[in-house]
């Protein structure tokens, strides 16, 4: 029997809606845990606070300092790099891995490089938190908002190269790549205003924190595939995403548990 041609219509399968909504629910709470958690939640618990509380959308307790309101975009930079080698050494991975782990690293790298973007240009989150006091404070925004710019758009770049070259698919099919950025970007703004609307503090967190973060903050997956380079290519083979009822059915659990747990609260102690 002669081999399936590669322009044939099984070989345009198309990638299961929702495996990839799984896969990104799960990178999204990731990032955000990443964000919450180890960065801010964490380091304030090292460093001098008795106890707070943690939620989707912020960490509060009676203890602050320039390197609580730094660590929460800190550790989602950090944590990119570990994903970005993840991504690279673990190319035979199944192409489910091989997403998560790319989507993994674009929600910390962009939600790290678009905090600076953002701090600088409306002078509020972390970072106005870590530049308050520091004089010229119109300096120190231009240096955040011009910098963070810049970083914004080499991340971007590089997640588009990451999705032709590690995950696989092709920069000449910008269909699967409009389709499989734009189910992701949705998705995790929709996780994160679900789990802001649950948040203890009040609904303003949902458009001084989810909001920005997700709609601004991802926004890049809506056009970094125009900018992805010619000779970025893929470096293995064209697979699609199929359906996997067990990526599904951990995100479901997660999500859950997200929401319910992490949208409400929970109060953490030394």
């Amino acid at each position: 029997m002669a081999p399936t041609p590669p322009n044939s219509s099984a070989a345009r399968i198309s990638d299961d809606a929702f495996t990839v909504i799984a896969i990104s629910v799960l990178a999204a709470t990731c990032a955000n845990v990443i964000h919450e958690g180890l960065g801010h939640a964490a380091t304030a618990l090292l460093t001098g606070a008795q106890s707070g509380v943690l939620t989707s959308v912020a960490w509060t307790s009676d203890f602050d300092s320039r390197l609580v309101a730094a660590a929460g975009t800190l550790a989602n930079l950090a944590a990119a790099i570990l994903f970005w080698i993840a991504l690279r050494s673990l190319k035979r991975l199944k192409i489910h891995l091989r997403f998560f782990l790319l989507l993994s690293f674009a929600f910390n790298v962009l939600d790290g490089t678009g905090y600076f973007l953002f701090s600088g240009v409306a002078n509020f989150g972390d970072w106005a938190t870590v530049i308050a006091g520091l004089a010229p404070s119109g300096k120190w925004r231009t240096v955040l908002a011009v910098g963070g710019a810049a970083a914004y758009y080499a991340a971007s770049l590089v997640v588009g190269i990451g999705l032709v070259r590690y995950v696989g698919i092709r920069r000449d099919d910008q269909s699967r790549l409009r389709r499989l950025t734009l189910i992701a970007y949705v998705t995790s703004t929709l996780l994160a205003c679900a789990g802001a609307l649950l948040n203890p503090f009040g609904i303003q967190l949902l458009w001084q924190s989810a909001l920005p973060a997700t709609l601004g903050g991802h926004s890049a997956l809506m056009w970094l595939q125009y900018a992805i380079p010619r000779n970025a290519k893929p470096a293995r083979a064209d697979d699609r995403i199929l359906r996997s009822y067990s990526w599904i059915a951990i995100a479901a659990v997660i999500a859950l548990a997200y929401l319910l747990v992490l949208g409400r609260g929970v109060t953490l102690r030394r």
